[in-house]
């Protein structure tokens, strides 16, 4: 659909358009069917991830993660950002990524250490997931070894976080209240290291892998039911298009910490690829139950 951009991230399917965050540009798209795109927000941040909070326009509904303000921004219909949530409270390093359930609870994770200077030695894992919901702000699940993507099944009570370093799916139970327990492994997936995640209507787990440089579908336990290789690293993917039977996958090529700000150097790329089952769950559609 799109290539020649920056790193990409945290692609969503909202109001007809595939969303994505470009992090080395600062921009976050919105991109048509015919591969033709808006600029919906500027702001520096490493990360940016982003979701939609439900029963709302997409642009007012939208909230990202800012590492510069260690906090959760939200989009004004005027375009301007204001402080949804303040999470400097919670750690120095700045908020990974972010899913928002049909409930309205917004979950960001952080793999809480210095990623230029190499991952930190011994358990328990830095990496945490918060709760934002109701004003409040807190840690609802922790010891997570580089937490990535994550999704929330369509009836609200399974969220799956994909652990890089531990090349995992782990799942938690989801409370009335948004708190999670029960933590289990969803699906162990070799030597892959899971990024960006997406569910579908089967009970199924797309998850993109960059440094095999491709999207691997998998069910519950990690057996393999589908895998789409790609010529570049595969950051994050989501189900999407007017029956979400689309599989949209964010990818690029890995430049080298060196130039991790050098725009150019990654070549990222917006693809699509028929998939054999629609998306279900969060991040989601417009409608509600995603």
């Amino acid at each position: 659909m799109l290539t020649g951009l920056g790193m990409l991230e945290s692609p969503r399917w909202r109001a007809g358009q595939l969303w994505v965050a470009d992090w080395t540009a600062g921009l976050i798209r919105a991109i048509d069917a015919f591969g033709k795109y808006r600029i919906v927000v500027e702001h520096q941040s490493l990360p940016m991830c982003f979701d939609f909070l439900p029963g709302s326009p997409a642009e007012e509904g939208l909230v990202l993660t800012s590492s510069s303000h260690k906090a959760l921004l939200r989009l004004s219909a005027d375009g301007t950002l204001s402080r949804y949530a303040d999470l400097s409270a919670l750690s120095p390093y700045g908020p990974n990524d972010i899913v928002i359930d049909g409930r309205g609870n917004a979950y960001v994770n952080n793999v809480n250490f210095d990623f230029a200077a190499g991952p930190p030695a011994g358990d328990p894992a830095p990496g945490f997931v918060a709760l934002v919901n109701n004003g409040g702000v807190r840690i609802v699940a922790d010891d997570l070894a580089f937490p990535n993507g994550m999704a929330v099944t369509a009836d609200n009570s399974t969220l799956i976080v994909a652990e890089s370093y531990r090349h995992r799916l782990t799942a938690f139970d989801i409370g009335a209240d948004g708190s999670l327990s029960n933590r289990r492994v969803w699906a162990d997936v070799g030597g892959h290291s899971p990024d960006g995640i997406c569910l579908d209507r089967d009970g199924a787990t797309w998850y993109a892998d960059v440094g095999d440089a491709c999207c691997v579908r998998v069910c519950q336990g990690g057996e393999v039911l589908d895998r789409v290789q790609l010529d570049r690293g595969a950051f994050a993917c989501m189900l999407g298009g007017d029956d979400r039977s689309t599989l949209f996958v964010v990818a690029a090529h890995w430049p080298g910490p060196q130039r991790l700000l050098d725009h150019t150097e990654w070549d990222g790329t917006v693809l699509a690829v028929a998939a054999p089952a629609p998306g279900a769950g969060w991040p989601g559609a417009d409608s509600p139950g995603g």
